[in-house]
C-alpha cells in the first residue's frame, strides 16, 4: 500500500493521460484545529470521483459541487491556480465540519501539466526526494532533487513541497510480531521488507506485499542503503541476527531504528554492543529498546500497536513524554507497587 500523496499524484497522472479533467488541491495553511496538516493533497475528476484528503470530508463535497458535472457544474476551466479558504467565519467552520473553528487555506491546481507529473512520478519511483514547486503568478512548475526533506512553505505566491519515496520499513526477524508489525506499517503506507536467513522462519511468512530476503541481516542492512524515510526494527529475539543488524542500521540515516526485548534483555545488549563492538553510549542514543510505548500490551497484536506508535512519532517529529517509554513507565508501576 503506496502513500497517500503518491496515489494522489499517481491517479492525477492516470486521469489525465486519459483525457479526464483534473483538479489538484494542497493544503497550504491551517489555523486553530484542522483534520488535515499542510501538504495534503487531493485530486479531484470532473466527474465528482475524489482521491486523498483535504479535511473530513466537507469541503471535499463543496468541491465537487462547485467544480465537477457531478452536481450540474460547467466543470473543470483551465485557469491559473488558485488560494480559497474555508471557515474564517463560525458558520463556515460548522458548515465545513472544521473541528473548534479551524481556518483552511486551499491552492487549487486547474489540469496539471501531465508531463510534470510524469517527470515527477519518474524520479519519486527511482527513490529521489523531490522539492515540487509551484509559482501561482503563473502556474509554472519546477522540480529539484534534494538530500534535505524541508518543511511545506507557501508565502502567497510560490508553494514548496518536498516529497519523497514511500517509507520503508525493514523487519528482522519473520516472527508473529514481525507480520503484526508489517500490516500496521502498510495500513501506514510503508512498503515493508522482511530479512531473516532462517528458511523455516521466512517460509511460515503470511503477509503479503512484503518483501522476503533469506540472507544475513548485516549484509541487508548495507544492501537496504537506509535513508531519512527508512526505519530499521530488529524483531528476531537472536543477538547474532539483531546485533549485526544494529551495527549496521546505526552508520546510516533512518529515521528509526530499534530492537524488541524486556529492559534487561535491552541493557544487555547496550553493553555488549559498547563492550564487544566500539559503541559507546552516544552512538547508540538513536537505538530504541524496549521499543514501543507503554499501553500494557501483552499480546503480538497489542505489542505491534505499541511499536507502530512509536514509530510513527518518530516519523512524525513527535517528542513523546517519558511517561510513556516503557522502562520509565514499567519503573513508575514498579514503585508504586512498592509503596
Amino acid at each position: 500500500m503506496e502513500s497517500i500523496d503518491l496515489l494522489v499524484l499517481r491517479t492525477s497522472r492516470d486521469w489525465l493521460a486519459a483525457g479526464d479533467r483534473v483538479l489538484l488541491v494542497s493544503v497550504a495553511r491551517t489555523w486553530g484545529s484542522s483534520p488535515r496538516p499542510v501538504g495534503s493533497m487531493m485530486a479531484l475528476r470532473n466527474d465528482g470521483r475524489v482521491v486523498g484528503s483535504v479535511s473530513g470530508g466537507c469541503i471535499e463535497d463543496d468541491l465537487i459541487h462547485q467544480y465537477t458535472t457531478a452536481y450540474g457544474a460547467a466543470g473543470l476551466p483551465e485557469r491559473l491556480p488558485e488560494v480559497v479558504r474555508y471557515g474564517v467565519s463560525a458558520d463556515e467552520a460548522h458548515r465545513f465540519g472544521l473541528p473548534c473553528g479551524g481556518t483552511l487555506e486551499l491552492i487549487l491546481e486547474f489540469m496539471p501539466a501531465v508531463e510534470t507529473l510524469e517527470q515527477l512520478l519518474a524520479l519519486l519511483d527511482a527513490g529521489q526526494l523531490v522539492r515540487r514547486q509551484l509559482d501561482l503568478r503563473t502556474g509554472q512548475v519546477n522540480l529539484h532533487s534534494t538530500a534535505t526533506p524541508d518543511q511545506f512553505t507557501f508565502d502567497g505566491l510560490h508553494m514548496s513541497n518536498t516529497l519523497g519515496p514511500g517509507y520503508r520499513m525493514l523487519l528482522i526477524g519473520a516472527g508473529a510480531l514481525a507480520e503484526y508489525v508489517a500490516v500496521m506499517a502498510q495500513f501506514n503506507g510503508f512498503q515493508v521488507t522482511i530479512c531473516d536467513p532462517r528458511p523455516q522462519y521466512l517460509e511460515m511468512w503470511n503477509v503479503q506485499g512484503v518483501t522476503r530476503i533469506q540472507n544475513m541481516p548485516d549484509d541487508v542492512v548495507r544492501a537496504f542503503a537506509p535513508d531519512l524515510r527508512t526505519c530499521i526494527i530488529a524483531l528476531s529475539h537472536d543477538p547474532k541476527l539483531d546485533d549485526l543488524a544494529l551495527l549496521e542500521a546505526l552508520q546510516g540515516p533512518a529515521f528509526y531504528i530499534g530492537a524488541i526485548g524486556s529492559r534487561r534483555n535491552s541493557q544487555n545488549r547496550r553493553n555488549r554492543l559498547i563492550e564487544h563492538f566500539g559503541e559507546t553510549e552516544q552512538s547508540l542514543e538513536r537505538l530504541h529498546g524496549p521499543i514501543g510505548i507503554y499501553i500494557g500490551s501483552k499480546t503480538p497484536p497489542e505489542i505491534a500497536v505499541s511499536v507502530m506508535a512509536e514509530v510513527l512519532a518518530a516519523k512524525n517529529a513527535v517528542a513523546l513524554p517519558n511517561e510513556l517509554s516503557i522502562s520509565q513507565a514499567k519503573e513508575i508501576r514498579e514503585m508504586e507497587i512498592c509503596t
